[in-house]
């Protein structure tokens, strides 16, 4: 039998309200008294009934996470510091795989409270503002991505414009001046896509280069392959791949066709590519690697993402690295003060990010002879 409240309130000398007041982190507790009360708690061993105590505040400790891809490296790098954040409030996750369905998505958001969850953190990709602010569902919720502005709920993600305008800069800066997008996406609809799009047209605008832009279905590295060897070959780059709605947050994106348009004379091979995210990257590098092209001499690479793949590749990948750790520990807290009925109006709020520079635009020194 377990370690209770009473058996911890009888060693330290105090009530069993008091020993309650230092367990749930009560204020109004003397520091000497904290101190006898934690010593106990730890001599034996003391364990708090979690359950038992969400159940009294009618809530249930789980919270879910719904997100497009899961073996996206993206997101599953994100879904480990949700899970992180969410264990320091002593909370469960349950995730949840969308594929970017609209189908799916609404039955998300429409059945969250059958599955006793006392929050959602959500990166939508089909669904829009509209639909989400007629859900009838009134769980808590936190957005992520770029599918939904200024809508109904907390959202919480990267400046993607200013991103890709760093990295488009950082290209420019080492002197080049034929500069490709690759990863615009031949849809109406918002996300992630159309941000980076621009970040990277300021950037060439402020500098009067010719935009040189390659289109995707997908943000896969096989879609990476086919619309880089396009650019190589002055093909079309359709990689294949499911029509959906929108781009998501860094990886698993949506569109239409695949093809390479733009102002920079059509057929003269780019000497840099700026790849809206790493897995994208990763399929450029091999098809350049694989033409006999170098990386960086020939053609410089960049993405965003900043995954685990990119830093063991050969060579390394010069990326954006969002502060995932921040952007969870946003969503969780934003997500908390919803479950903890803090009323306040839907916010927009942004996590940091860092250009890490690596071999795939400036390549390491040689090394000296002797």
């Amino acid at each position: 039998m377990g370690t209770s409240l009473r058996d911890v309130a009888v060693l330290a000398g105090v009530s069993v309200k008091t020993v309650s007041n230092v367990v749930n982190g009560y204020a109004h507790v003397s520091p000497a008294t904290r101190a006898k009360v934690e010593e106990a708690l730890a001599r034996l061993d003391y364990r708090p009934n979690l359950s038992a105590r969400n159940l009294r505040q009618g809530r249930t400790g789980v919270i879910a996470l719904a997100l497009p891809e899961l073996d996206a490296p993206y997101f599953a790098e994100l879904s480990r510091f949700v899970i992180d954040a969410a264990a320091e409030q002593r909370w469960l996750v349950v995730i949840e795989q969308t594929d970017g369905r609209l189908e799916r998505e609404r039955q998300i958001l429409d059945g969250v409270r059958d599955h006793r969850v006392d929050g959602l953190i959500f990166s939508p990709i089909a669904i829009g503002a509209d639909e989400l602010a007629a859900r009838t569902d009134d769980t808590a919720l936190v957005l992520l991505g770029e599918r939904i502005h200024d809508g109904p709920a907390d959202h919480v993600a990267i400046d993607n414009v200013r991103a890709a305008r760093d990295i488009t800069e950082h290209l420019i800066g080492l002197g080049r001046t034929r500069i490709a997008a690759l990863g615009a996406q031949d849809s109406s609809i918002s996300g992630t896509a159309p941000l980076r799009l621009a970040g990277y047209r300021q950037a060439m605008a402020a500098h009067g280069l010719p935009e040189i832009v390659a289109t995707v279905e997908r943000y896969h590295r096989a879609d990476g392959f086919a619309a880089m060897t396009a650019l190589l070959t002055g093909g079309t780059g359709d990689a294949g791949g499911t029509e959906d709605a929108g781009g998501t947050e860094d990886a698993g994106g949506i569109g239409d066709a695949g093809g390479v348009g733009g102002t920079g004379g059509a057929g003269e091979r780019p000497d840099a590519v700026f790849c809206f995210n790493d897995l994208l990257a990763l399929g450029a590098m091999r098809a350049i690697l694989s033409s006999g092209l170098r990386v960086p001499e020939d053609i410089a690479l960049a993405g965003l993402d900043d995954i685990e793949d990119g830093r063991y590749s050969t060579p390394t990948l010069t990326t954006v690295a969002p502060d995932k750790s921040q952007l969870a520990h946003i969503a969780v807290d934003l997500l908390k003060q919803r479950i903890d009925g803090r009323a306040h109006a839907p916010r927009e709020l942004r996590a940091g990010y860092r250009l890490m520079v690596r071999e795939s635009t400036v390549p390491p020194p040689a090394a000296s002879g002797r």
